[in-house]
């Protein structure tokens, strides 16, 4: 019996993991139907996937690149605007998966209309889990959806995970690939450029991801998101330092027995696997050569020297508000460092500013959270000259 076509929305279609993500769709071989595309302002790329894959409708957040669209579309898709048009699509009837590839805060009201319109979650958006991971788990367990992560490590998990009873997991074991600057000493990464700091040696990805792999934030803000996708305390979820990529991560039982999750860096693997879970499908792609590989290493991040890993790791305790604190702070001190304005290593001292002058307050709703990521981007703003 063949599977039920699926109606899937890609929320940041024109970016790596969209672009991804579609490419993995045409593989599929008609299992997903594309209803909705999305984008930030790149319309030169969104029309040419509107020709290839004739969505229903897109969203434009850039008002005035979404009126140019509508002009060249004329009546062939609808155009919707803003963050108004990323709500309102999640919600329509003709979407049954979200896969919400949006860089940054951007991601959290679309993902979180789509888990309470009971919509499955494809989720590479980590800042989502990060700002709001208690209002976000919560909700998939009161409205009983599928929140299922793309990112390489989480799939990795998750697929360690499968078959096993969680209460007999020990730890989860988080790889990084340590960066363009793994081997950088640390005196000399306040003079490091941008080019160097998006040259990152294993992984293809957008600006701000590469600068947060850069910094090792990247694990800060995956340890925050495998804290709630799998529900385990701060202690028991540690980082690893694997240069190769080759390990994805691993989990460890109680018993001593350690699975991994192997495979080459190839982000249509975990996006294959996030729309077609609990199943697998055939990928091509290249495969593992273990005679060529020869060797794997692991060691231990310095954690003086990517001090937004330690950063993650003290807002994750704070708890509350403050991880949201910490992910606005970061996105804008990342954004100033893109635009030449700061060096790499300010990046933690702005976030470190941030945290300490914010009183965090516990157990927050929706609107706290919304406030905390407005003050606290008016503040980093206010300071970085």
């Amino acid at each position: 019996m063949a599977p039920t076509v699926q109606n899937i929305a890609i929320l940041g279609s024109t970016g790596s993991i969209g672009q991804n993500t579609l490419r993995v769709v045409k593989n599929l071989g008609g299992r997903f139907r594309v209803t909705y595309l999305t984008t930030n302002k790149n319309i030169d790329l969104l029309q040419k996937q509107i020709d290839q894959f004739q969505p229903r409708g897109v969203v434009v957040l850039d008002e005035y690149n979404s009126s140019v669209l509508e002009k060249l579309v004329g009546d062939k898709v609808e155009v919707l605007t803003g963050e108004e048009g990323l709500q309102e699509i999640v919600k329509r009837d003709d979407v049954d998966l979200v896969v919400s590839s949006l860089v940054g805060f951007a991601g959290l009201k679309p993902t979180i209309e789509a888990i309470k319109h009971r919509k499955a979650v494809a989720l590479a958006n980590k800042e989502t889990l990060v700002a709001a991971g208690e209002i976000i788990t919560s909700l998939v367990r009161e409205y009983g959806v599928q929140l299922i992560p793309i990112d390489s490590e989480h799939s990795a998990i998750l697929q360690c995970l499968a078959g096993e009873d969680r209460s007999r997991v020990a730890k989860l074991i988080l790889t990084a690939s340590g960066g363009p600057f793994l081997h950088t000493n640390r005196d000399d990464l306040h003079s490091v450029t941008v080019e160097e700091a998006l040259n990152h040696p294993n992984w293809k990805m957008g600006n701000k991801i590469t600068i947060d792999s850069a910094t090792l934030m990247n694990k800060g803000l995956e340890v925050i998101e495998a804290h709630w996708l799998f529900d385990l305390p701060p202690e028991k979820i540690e980082v690893v330092v694997h240069p190769q990529s080759i390990i994805h991560s691993m989990v460890e039982f109680i018993d001593g027995s350690v699975k991994a999750q192997l495979g080459l860096p190839d982000m249509k693997i975990p996006i294959q696997y996030a729309l077609t879970y609990p199943d697998r499908s055939s990928l091509n792609g290249g495969r593992i050569d273990f005679a060529e590989l020869g060797s794997m290493t692991f060691f231990k991040p310095d954690l003086e020297k990517f001090r937004c890993l330690r950063l993650a790791s003290d807002a994750l305790s704070l708890g509350g508000t403050t991880p949201a604190v910490m992910n606005a702070a970061n996105e804008i001190a990342v954004d100033a460092f893109l635009n030449r304005k700061i060096t790499l290593t300010q990046i933690p001292e702005f976030i470190d500013r941030a945290i300490t002058s914010h009183r965090t307050k516990t157990s927050p709703d929706l609107n706290d959270i919304l406030e905390a990521d407005r003050s606290t981007r008016a503040f980093v703003s206010s300071i970085i000259k």
